[in-house]
């Protein structure tokens, strides 16, 4: 046992070098982006970017160290200087105006949600007291922001597992408000309870009903379990907190388990390993985002009545070679058969290449709703393979 713990001791060595080195790394990204900005230098260099993998790739084979295993963790860690090198040329509390210093976030739920970890994710590099105003309904969420008592409203969008949340996008196209940002999270939802109990003990489950349906495959192998649907799934453990019953479970966070301190029965009972939601940042005014910064732009359009106009509109990302990364249909109410589409694609509204695209979409369209440009969250990493 002496042995053992003399070999513990020294990983938790290693592990705190480890982190000691990430955290200098991350000092001198900060320094990188300051002469990129002095200078007015790219923000990227993908080809140095792949020369580092591969030289890394390389040393890691001598050491003993799979290939696999350096690709995912210097990923990761070139993702995150390039997110440090952009947040800080995007400098979101400062283009939109603030009060006291601090960020008001409207958010659809409570403290725990996945909304408030979105949130809290995406903000942390700001410097800024967050404050959370909490919603029933994503259009109180929309509303408190444009009548000036939130900031900015943070909305899901979509899921990998259960899809387009379509009350949201119908949202969007009526909001005064223009998207600023995006955030992923990754969903590990568990099932909780307030003790110890078997799952197939569980007579009750309180879930919202987008998480209930990405953890469907889990909930059938409960037997005689009845389901009953939450608002959010913070409020979810909130509820089997104040029940206080052993048999009634929730499924929720982590986070949101140990925030209540109820126990947690099994993880990662989603339907898919990466159940991943994509959150929008939405305030009252637009950002101005520096050309360098890889961006996104969301449209709304409804193409004209005409045999081939959504082609047509294609065409035009084609000719200018915009990437469409996002194409959703959603009928448009009261037109039985017409349908508004909702874009997302590689672009930043400031290029003039994008403003000619979005004018040579007019003859094609009915309508045409700018949404927003922002930053991309989901940074590309190129190898040499």
């Amino acid at each position: 046992m002496s042995e053992l713990k003399k070999l513990r001791e020294e990983i938790n060595g290693i592990d705190e070098k480890i982190i000691t080195l990430l955290g200098e790394r991350r000092k001198l990204s900060k320094e990188v982006i300051e002469i990129k900005e002095r200078y007015d230098f790219p923000l990227r260099d993908k080809k140095r970017e792949a020369e580092l993998l591969g030289k890394l790739v390389a040393l890691g084979k001598k050491r003993g160290v799979d290939s696999t295993l350096i690709k995912k963790i210097y990923s990761e860690i070139i993702d995150d200087s390039v997110k440090l090198q952009q947040n800080y040329l995007y400098k979101i509390s400062e283009q939109n105006e603030l009060v006291d210093g601090k960020i008001v976030v409207a958010i659809q739920g409570i403290k725990g949600s996945y909304s408030y970890l979105s949130s809290k994710k995406f903000f942390k590099e700001s410097g800024k007291k967050l404050e959370f105003l909490s919603y029933k309904r994503f259009d109180e969420v929309v509303h408190s922001v444009e009548k000036g008592e939130a900031d900015y409203a943070v909305l899901p969008i979509e899921n990998t597992t259960s899809g387009g949340i379509n009350e949201v996008y119908d949202l969007l196209l009526h909001m005064t408000l223009s998207i600023v940002g995006e955030e992923r999270y990754e969903v590990r939802h568990c099932l909780a309870a307030t003790e110890e109990t078997a799952p197939d003990k569980i007579k009750k489950v309180f879930a919202h009903y987008q998480a209930a349906a990405q953890c469907s495959n889990y909930l059938a192998t409960l037997p005689d379990v009845s389901l009953e649907y939450y608002a959010d799934t913070a409020m979810s453990v909130q509820k089997i907190k104040e029940e206080n019953n052993p048999f009634y479970a929730a499924i929720a966070s982590e986070d949101a388990a140990k925030l209540f301190g109820v126990k947690i029965l099994r993880r990662n009972i989603a339907n898919q390993v990466n159940n991943i939601t994509r959150f929008l940042i939405c305030a009252r005014k637009p950002v101005e985002l520096d050309l360098r910064i890889e961006s996104k732009t969301s449209l709304v359009i409804s193409t004209s009545h005409t045999p081939g106009s959504l082609a047509e509109v294609l065409n035009i990302f084609k000719k200018y070679d915009l990437n469409l990364t996002k194409l959703e249909s959603r009928p448009i109410i009261g037109n039985p058969w017409e349908e508004m589409f909702y874009l997302d694609f590689e672009g930043n509204i400031a290029d003039r290449k994008v403003m000619r695209a979005i004018e040579e979409l007019n003859p094609h369209t009915r309508f045409v709703k700018i949404l927003g440009s922002y930053p991309k969250n989901e940074i590309q990493i190129l190898t040499n393979e």
